[in-house]
């Protein structure tokens, strides 16, 4: 049994789709969905799937706040109109 690590990567061929170079994507690295992000690093190429992201994931992301706020007494404050 011929197992391919994808460590090590695989060989593939490049072509041309019209005006694009292109390449086949193996099956071992078949990313979710249909659309992907590219950036170049030096000479590598970088392929991501592209992720939907919510309000929800990005809260995930961020650190939790640790200090504390400071007390507003309702009244406390002088309101004043703001001009956008």
């Amino acid at each position: 049994m011929n197992v391919i690590r994808i460590e090590e990567g695989r060989e593939v061929r490049l072509f041309r789709n019209g005006r694009n170079q292109a390449v086949r994507i193996p099956v071992e690295f078949e990313l979710p969905g249909n659309e992907a992000i590219m950036r170049k690093e030096g000479d590598r190429l970088i392929i991501e799937p592209k992720t939907k992201s919510g309000l929800l994931e990005w809260l995930a992301t961020i650190e939790p706040w640790d200090e504390e706020f400071p007390d507003v007494d309702e009244g406390q404050l002088p309101l004043e109109d703001v001009d956008l």
